[in-house]
């Protein structure tokens, strides 16, 4: 991993840093958050351009964005949920991209498939997940679900190709559409997720059985896009998390063991980066592993690879701490972006944060408002 640059500015979140042959402006992402305000075909609007577009205006480095389907079978995970296969859907993206590069930060798109946590998917009713094993808890009403997530069918290998298939062809459509690179969405209890998990995956072929068996259809997905798309500053990155949207407890089994398996067989596979999520808890509450180190510095250590940290990054004070410890190369904000789509540029002023109010999770509230900064700042 490169030397950081020295340091220039007040707080460490706000120097500069290398990632696969680029610079970013400083070390702070948005991280991915459903918005589900994409039309019902799937295709990106000019409100989510706006959106995407204030964060870059507001200082953010890298935007990554919410999680974007990957087919047309079972990867949808919610109605009005984008997509990455179609023409409409490329073109929809590349004025996102466009518009995010025009404030001089990176932009990401996630690839996400749902499997068994799947509430609307416009293509078809039923799921499909690792093994035939109901998902815990119950679906969101937030976006739009009810009840208990149904049994998902066991994939059987030609489903699990063709999903590998639809992770490719998204990543190359994302390079069309003008990303600087894609996130593998290996969390929170989608598809990727799913077969890592030892309680949802029961499988006895390749895939299942063992850690090393249950990451293999993640490295896969890494592997076969790093093949499809040129190593020429093209990033894919993964994420990960232990904890997940319907399970709020759950550790990987095997503590810091499974997580060497984890982290080095993505590493080996080809990817640029690893983000550890925490899916809405505080860092804290989710970095400590069974040893020393906390599961981010883990993964610095055991790959080499750039490490962006997940969870109540807003908190300045602990944000500082966890860069000035080597936990982690950049932060990720959600709920804090939300509230601050200007936090690097507050950061970098001394200004005071703006609370989160739950409110800002409604996905046309906070469209609206951001279509409503990029109109006021064009009167100034």
């Amino acid at each position: 991993m490169p030397d950081a640059p020295a340091r220039t500015t007040a707080h460490p979140a706000l120097d500069p840093v290398p990632l696969h042959g680029r610079t970013l402006g400083n070390r702070l992402a948005v991280a991915p958050m459903t918005r589900v305000s994409a039309t019902p075909d799937g295709t990106p609007t000019p409100q989510m351009v706006d959106y995407y577009a204030a964060f870059a205006r507001g200082g953010f480095g890298l935007v990554i964005t919410e999680g974007t389907y990957t087919d047309q079978r079972y990867s949808q995970g919610y109605l009005n949920q984008p997509g990455i296969v179609t023409d409409a859907h490329v073109e929809g993206w590349s004025a996102v991209a466009a518009a995010v590069h025009e404030h001089g930060a990176r932009a990401v798109l996630q690839l996400m498939h749902a499997g068994a946590l799947s509430q609307g998917n416009r293509y078809r009713t039923d799921t499909a997940g690792p093994s035939a094993v109901p998902p815990r808890g119950r679906m969101m009403p937030e976006y739009g679900g009810s009840g208990p997530w149904p049994t998902p069918k066991a994939m059987t290998s030609a489903e699990i190709d063709e999903a590998v298939r639809g992770f490719v062809t998204a990543a190359v459509n994302a390079r069309r559409a003008g990303f600087d690179g894609v996130e593998v969405h290996a969390a929170n209890g989608y598809l990727l997720d799913q077969f890592l998990t030892d309680y949802t995956n029961q499988r006895a072929d390749a895939y299942g059985g063992s850690v090393e068996g249950r990451v293999r259809l993640t490295a896969e997905v890494v592997r076969r896009i790093r093949e499809a798309v040129a190593d020429d500053g093209f990033w894919v990155g993964v994420r990960l998390s232990q904890t997940k949207v319907n399970d709020f407890e759950h550790r990987w089994a095997g503590g810091t063991a499974d997580a060497r398996v984890i982290f080095s067989a993505l590493a080996e596979a080809g990817s640029t980066c690893l983000h550890v999520a925490s899916e809405g808890r505080d860092w804290i509450e989710t970095a400590r592993l069974d040893g020393a180190d906390t599961i981010t510095a883990l993964a610095r250590k055991t790959t080499g690879l750039p490490v962006i940290a997940n969870g109540g990054m807003h908190d300045v004070d602990q944000a500082a701490e966890l860069l000035a410890g080597g936990h982690a190369d950049l932060l990720s904000l959600g709920r804090g972006a939300l509230a601050n789509p200007d936090l690097p540029r507050r950061l970098a002023e001394g200004r005071p944060l703006d609370r989160f109010d739950h409110a800002m999770l409604e996905p046309m509230a906070t469209l609206d408002n951001a279509r409503a900064r990029r109109e006021a700042g064009a009167r100034q």
